[in-house]
């Protein structure tokens, strides 16, 4: 896999630039110019500017903390899937009674900052350094994309339209991160990140196979796409989606499966991923296994599906065995044939396990999986946004703006093996959503949360296969945890600058 060579030849950049954001208090307390003399002397040359852009993807690919299973606590949320396994702060996590210093919550959060900090360094240090043109504008394209999306994870997050989140001043690095009036300037500021993106960045068929997992020009577009519907600009929203679509560049493959497959991972379904492989990068799909794997692999077993997913796919529905494991199903794992559960066993809270990222351990001798169960990453990238979404966003758009969804919605549905629907509404489009992307890092939770069905569906417990409650239910109050609490040391550390979001 390509994306080992760039995070290696990355870290002595990522070493220096990192000299200033050493965790002595607080992240965004760290969040300071690259001001040693080390640092200073840092960008200077064409491989400075390469180093300091291989250092945008170290820690997106290399921390379990955001990619491996990270944020992914705050999807765990939804009524999709439940916590596997004892686990004090992420069980509060999912019962909206978490206070933000969570080592799950703010492990994430200061990630983040870390990595728009580095993209901010690239933005602001590689246009003075005498490089060749189109490879600086790559490299600044990459920065300004990476920026946008690290951004858009905390405003959705933590930004509300009473408080936006908080972000660097580009201008004046010196300044402490300012939280914007409203997730509005939020997102009005990613746009406008992803737009400088567009116009630098390359579309992914010019690039070297040895840059495969870096940013590309329809990525950008298809993260505007998906931050103008988050902003409720849907016109925009069907406009970028479009950009996509009338690219040419991606197409759906024809069989739902394979798109988790480890040889599709650049097919022409990708957008954006997290570029992994057996010696490193996320490690969801062993976060995802059965826990301890029947003996035969370190899986965490932590995020396990409901019967509540179970019976939202229709009759007929390819996406159900593709996406997850019911009792009686027979899977391929470590070379041999097996009916789920292993020997009639499993530590299943639920009685279900998803089988979207199965596909690495199908193989005999485990030649795609870590030898490392306690890191269990491997060859499969992770999908981020994958083009399936991009034609959900576009006919989510269109339906809200009174217009016709059909085709684009239609589209997966028949790649599902499912018959079209005429005159969708956005019940259809929320089955679909959900269906499509279930256990995926598009957020279920956020979804909910953003049509405003949350509350009315989080008042419901959640059961497992043989109809038991495995999760009660829970009081989700949309005045409070429509967003997440900001880590309450970070306030602290910014002596009154950053304030609580309302509730917490």
């Amino acid at each position: 896999m390509k994306f080992k060579n760039i995070i290696s030849k990355g870290l002595m950049g990522v070493m220096i630039i990192a000299l200033a954001q050493s965790c002595k208090k607080g992240t965004l307390d760290n969040i300071k110019p690259t001001g040693t003399p080390t640092s200073t002397n840092f960008w200077k040359t064409a491989d400075d500017a390469q180093a300091a852009a291989n250092g945008l993807y170290e820690k997106q690919s290399n921390s379990e903390d955001l990619y491996g299973r990270g944020f992914f606590w705050f999807i765990n949320a939804s009524d999709d899937m439940v916590v596997g396994r004892t686990s004090a702060d992420r069980e509060n996590i999912k019962n909206f009674i978490c206070t933000g210093n969570e080592s799950s919550i703010y492990a994430p959060w200061q990630l983040h900052f870390v990595v728009m900090k580095r993209a901010n360094d690239v933005i602001n240090n590689v246009p003075n350094i005498n490089m060749d043109a189109a490879t600086k504008n790559f490299i600044l394209g990459q920065a300004y994309f990476i920026h946008a999306v690290m951004h858009l994870e905390i405003a959705d997050l933590y930004g509300s339209d009473k408080q936006g989140a908080p972000l660097q001043n580009r201008t004046n690095a010196l300044a402490f991160p300012a939280q914007l009036p409203s997730v509005k300037d939020n997102y009005a500021y990613i746009e406008a990140d992803l737009k400088k993106a567009a116009s630098l960045l390359p579309y992914f068929d010019k690039l070297a196979t040895t840059d495969y997992g870096r940013a590309h020009k329809t990525a950008a577009y298809a993260y505007l796409a998906k931050t103008y519907l988050h902003a409720k600009d849907y016109a925009n929203a069907e406009k970028y989606a479009d950009s996509v679509i009338l690219s040419g560049k991606h197409a759906l493959l024809s069989n739902y499966a394979d798109v988790f497959k480890i040889a599709n991972n650049y097919s022409s379904e990708y957008i954006w991923s997290v570029a992994s492989n057996l010696n490193g990068q996320s490690i969801l799909p062993g976060a995802m296994l059965e826990n301890k794997g029947w003996g035969l692999y370190n899986g965490f077993g932590y995020y396990q599906p409901t019967k509540e997913l179970v019976d939202e796919f229709e009759t007929g529905d390819k996406r159900l065995p593709a996406t997850i494991l019911q009792k009686g199903d027979s899977f391929q794992y470590f070379g041999q044939t097996y009916t789920y559960p292993i020997g009639g066993k499993s530590n299943s809270l639920t009685g279900y396990q998803f089988n979207k990222y199965m596909e690495p351990f199908s193989y005999a001798g485990g030649i795609h999986v870590s030898p490392n169960g306690d890191e269990p990453s491997t060859d499969l990238n992770v999908p981020l946004l994958r083009y399936a979404e991009i034609l959900l966003i576009k006919a989510e758009a269109q339906i809200m703006q009174g217009k016709n969804g059909d085709a684009a919605l239609n589209l997966v549905r028949v790649r599902a093996g499912l018959k079209p629907i005429t005159n969708a509404t956005m019940v259809n489009l929320k089955h679909e959503r959900r269906v499509e992307l279930a256990g995926e890092w598009s957020d279920r939770n956020f979804d909910l949360v953003r049509w405003g069905d949350a509350q009315a569906i989080y008042a419901k417990p959640l059961h497992g296969a043989d109809g038991s409650i495995v999760w009660k239910a829970r009081n989700f109050d949309p005045a409070r945890d429509n967003v997440w609490p900001i880590p309450p040391k970070d306030i602290q550390i910014s002596q009154g600058q950053l304030k609580q979001n309302a509730g917490w």
